[in-house]
C-alpha cells in the first residue's frame, strides 16, 4: 500500500491537480486568518531555483507556507525580494489578493514541455526549484521540477506543471491534520467570460479532454478537476463576484466530516453559507482572498444549472 506521500506522484502519462496557490502581500496576516479557519500551516520557507541545468542556485524572491492535505495541498505564496518572479507576484497581487496559480502534478515534465511547445504556448525552460524544510529527523531540501509558460500566456493565472522529487518532505503527518477536517483538494474553479474557449485552451495545454454539462465546462485529471464558469454562474450559484476577470476564483476541498467542518468554521466567525444540503461555501478574509467550497466524500459534481 502506498504511503500518503508516494501516492501524490502521478503515474507516467497522468496529470493530477497537485496544488493551488494564494498570492498574498502579508503572509503573517494570511497565515493567522487561515489558522483561525482551522488549517495547520507549515513553517515559512524561502524558495531558490536554478533557471538552467547546471546553473547557479539563486533566490527566487518568494517564500511560502503550505496547507498539506492527504491529497494535494494549498500554497500561500508571498514576494520576499527583488527578482523577476517577485515582480510577477506583485503584479498579480495588484489585480487581487487570492488564488493565482494552479499546479498540475506530473511525472514527465519533459513531455509536458514538448506538448506546450508544439501547441504554440512557448514554454520557458524547466526550472529546478527547491526549498529547505524541517523534517522529523533533522533538515531536508524539497526539490521540484517546474514547467511554466511566459506570464500572461494563460490569462486566468499561472498554470504550470510540477514534478515532486521529495514528496516525503512535504507530506509529513504532523501537517496533515486540520481542525476544519479538510482532507483533499478536489477541484479548482476558474471564472471566465467564455468558458468553452478557456476550457478548450486548457485542454490543449494539458492534453486532457474538455467536457461540457449544461453551461459548465470541465477538465478532469487523474485526481481532481478544473471547472470553468461565467461570472453570472458564479454569482447565481455561489453568490460570489469575481475580483477580476478572468481569474481563478477558488477551489473545492473534501472534508472527512462535513458536519464537524461546518461547526468549526461557524465557530471561527468565518462567512459560511450552505450550498444545498451537504456543501459549504467559505469566503476567507481579504488577507487570503478567493472562495473555498467544502464537500463530503463522494459528493458527485457540483451543479451550476
Amino acid at each position: 500500500m502506498k504511503s500518503v506521500a508516494s501516492a501524490q506522484v502521478p503515474a507516467p502519462g497522468e496529470l493530477v491537480l497537485d496544488h493551488v496557490a494564494h498570492f498574498v502581500p502579508h503572509i503573517d496576516a494570511a497565515s493567522s486568518a487561515l489558522e483561525k479557519l482551522g488549517f495547520t500551516l507549515t513553517p515559512m520557507s524561502a524558495q531558490a531555483h536554478r533557471l538552467e541545468p547546471g546553473g547557479p542556485l539563486l533566490p527566487a524572491g518568494a517564500g511560502n507556507r503550505c496547507i498539506m492535505l492527504k491529497q494535494g495541498y494549498l500554497e500561500i505564496l508571498t514576494p520576499t525580494g527583488d527578482t523577476p518572479l517577485a515582480g510577477q507576484l506583485c503584479t498579480a497581487i495588484k489585480r487581487h489578493v487570492g488564488v493565482h496559480l494552479i499546479a498540475l502534478g506530473t511525472a514527465a515534465p519533459e513531455s509536458d514541455h514538448a506538448r506546450l511547445a508544439s501547441g504554440g504556448f512557448s514554454p520557458l525552460g524547466p526550472v529546478a526549484l527547491q526549498r529547505e524544510i524541517d523534517a522529523s529527523e533533522g533538515h531536508g531540501t524539497a526539490r521540484f521540477t517546474v514547467v511554466r509558460v511566459p506570464p500572461g500566456t494563460m490569462a486566468e493565472g499561472r498554470i504550470q506543471f510540477c514534478q515532486h522529487h521529495t514528496p516525503w518532505l512535504l507530506w509529513q503527518p504532523r501537517w496533515m491534520e486540520h481542525a476544519n477536517r479538510a482532507t483533499a483538494l478536489n477541484g479548482a474553479v476558474l471564472c471566465v467570460a467564455d468558458p468553452e474557449e478557456a476550457a478548450r485552451r486548457h485542454a490543449r495545454f494539458t492534453g486532457l479532454l474538455a467536457q461540457v454539462s449544461g453551461s459548465v465546462w470541465r477538465i478532469a485529471t487523474a485526481r481532481g478537476y478544473l471547472l470553468f464558469l461565467e461570472p453570472d454562474a458564479l454569482e447565481r450559484r455561489l453568490g460570489a463576484t469575481p475580483s477580476s476577470l478572468p481569474s481563478i476564483a477558488g477551489y473545492i476541498l473534501e472534508s472527512d466530516d462535513i458536519d464537524a467542518s461546518g461547526s468549526f468554521l461557524r465557530r471561527s466567525g468565518a462567512g459560511v453559507r450552505a450550498l444545498g444540503s451537504r456543501r459549504l461555501l467559505v469566503q476567507p478574509p481579504a488577507a487570503v482572498g478567493g472562495i473555498m467550497i467544502f464537500e463530503p466524500r463522494n459528493s458527485g459534481s457540483l451543479s451550476f444549472d
